[in-house]
């Protein structure tokens, strides 16, 4: 695969890990009505990684491993700082802790929440009982601009030069072939339609319909799991087009809201269809990067 990575710019961005956050209404109405208070976004998720299911939980909105955000903020840009760290990283990039007990240890960006502006990394389990909210992590932010130059129908987002080395797709038939666990019609796909751009946040899948649910083998969805999302146009925002495709990665869990579901951050799209999804069960961040010995 030819890439112009070497014109990409490698740059440091730095989050703390953020506290989880508890919304002032406390309760979360579910789809079918019912009040219910769960878990749900930030802080440090000590049994809930990429790997494991995305379903299943009580649990709404949850972030595997270790959630970090930049709270820094500056009055002629409000939020820039922190808009830098989520729209920079990229899923694969390297991330350092630089103050805390466990400074010097070393994790990987395997996800982007919308909304929240989260950015999720996964650490050993030794390490994150070392850290502690407001500990700094710092990012080498490398893979903004990536390019696949001998397949321009295809484009990139939020993904590092090591992450595609490491799925190592190919070109066959004028396609490039990507692992996927599953395909997801897009007509299942709620929170994340209407932004203008898909470097930033996630797209949730909506698993309230059991039929639909059952029909794709949604059942065993896994956080870090690649999923291709039929129909779907990411080249400028979210949209619905008959033909294209994209190929995102699971990067929180299932919700009980309706319009939400387990969050995808995009990885390839492209409106012409030159994506083919190979089905591979083990296309997972967890195993494709050799994070976890445990699957």
């Amino acid at each position: 695969m030819k890439t112009n990575k070497d014109k990409l710019v490698k740059m440091s961005v730095i989050g703390e890990v953020v506290s989880p956050v508890v919304g002032s209404a406390v309760y979360k109405v579910s789809a079918n009505g019912e009040p219910m208070i769960l878990p749900g976004v930030g802080g440090i998720t000590y049994n809930v990684r990429v790997g494991d299911l995305a379903t299943g939980w009580m649990a709404d909105h949850v972030e595997p491993g270790v959630s970090l955000e930049n709270r820094v903020s500056d009055s002629r840009m409000p939020q820039a700082q922190s808009r830098a760290l989520n729209v920079l990283s990229c899923i694969g990039n390297e991330a350092t802790v630089v103050k805390g007990d466990a400074k010097g240890e070393k994790g990987v960006v395997v996800g982007k929440h919308g909304g929240i502006e989260h950015v999720m990394t996964d650490f050993q389990p030794e390490v994150m009982e070392k850290l502690v909210i407001e500990d700094k992590v710092m990012i080498k932010a490398y893979g903004v601009g990536l390019k696949l130059l001998n397949i321009p129908e295809v484009k990139t987002y939020n993904l590092s030069p090591r992450f595609l080395e490491a799925i190592d797709p190919k070109i066959a038939s004028g396609k490039l072939e990507v692992p996927v666990t599953h395909v997801v019609p897009a007509a299942i796909m709620g929170s994340g339609l209407g932004r203008s751009h898909v470097s930033s946040g996630d797209y949730d899948i909506t698993l309230f319909c059991k039929e639909t649910v059952k029909e794709y083998g949604l059942e065993d969805l896994r956080l870090g799991d690649l999923v291709a999302i039929a129909d779907a146009d990411h080249s400028y925002g979210r949209i619905y087009r008959k033909g294209a495709i994209s190929v995102s990665i699971v990067t929180h869990s299932d919700c009980v809201t309706a319009g939400h579901g387990p969050g995808t951050t995009t990885l390839f799209t492209s409106k012409t269809g030159a994506i083919e999804p190979v089905i591979d069960a083990d296309a997972n961040i967890a195993k494709i990067l050799g994070l976890r010995d445990d699957l």
